[in-house]
């Protein structure tokens, strides 16, 4: 993976104060303010690659820890809501299962077989309170007003392996003409062998 050139936002519906914003991207700039992590937000850094350490903080919090950036996110259950700190990169994200699309038992074929998940459910995630930041290393911005909406999807192959899914969605009206939408694939993996953290860096 490389950083793209300046200018190249393809596919991200930016509108023209944002191009501006993005066309002026200077990573030594950036390094200069200490906002490396500007590309590591939460509305990112699930497309920055990588791997990921899931855990438990405690019994109503999921601790999603990244090697790129040493990020930490925490997921909040239990009916939590926004305690009104001060913007971070990760923000405040509060989670809850979701109701099964197609009722109980095992999802089936056609519309939506693959927003069910694991046991009929799919996490829903929403997050706001987060720091200004980019949406790809190059600078395409994302800004404080941001709500990130993810779902998170867990599916298992034929042959064993453990993947899951992450459908992100930016909604910034500030910066964007409408939401931006990726999806990002993850495998699980025995063991940590390969973790290996490394700091934001800007370009």
């Amino acid at each position: 993976m490389v950083t793209p050139i300046r200018g190249d936002f393809a596919s991200i519906p930016l509108n023209a104060e944002a191009r501006q914003i993005g066309n002026a991207w200077d990573p030594a700039k950036d390094t200069a303010a200490g906002e490396q992590c500007k590309s590591y937000g939460a509305p990112a850094i699930m497309r920055v690659p990588g791997r990921l350490h899931i855990t438990w903080a405690d019994e109503n919090t999921l601790k999603i820890e990244t090697d790129a950036g040493t990020q930490t996110r925490l997921l909040h259950f239990a009916g939590s809501a926004p305690h009104g700190g001060e913007p971070t990169w990760q923000g405040y994200s509060i989670a809850n299962w979701e109701r099964p699309v197609r009722g109980s038992g095992a999802p089936g074929f056609g519309l939506g077989a693959t927003r069910e998940g694991a046991r009929g459910k799919s996490l829903e995630v929403t997050t706001t309170q987060l720091r200004a930041g980019y949406l790809r290393k190059n600078g395409p911005p994302y800004s404080e007003n941001t709500v990130l909406k993810e779902y998170y999807d867990l599916h298992k192959e034929r042959n064993g392996d453990t993947w899951f899914t992450v459908t992100t969605v930016v909604q910034d009206p500030k910066y964007l003409m409408e939401p931006f939408v990726t999806s990002t694939d993850f495998k699980k993996i025995p063991d940590g062998a390969g973790w290996s953290p490394s700091a934001c860096i800007a370009k």
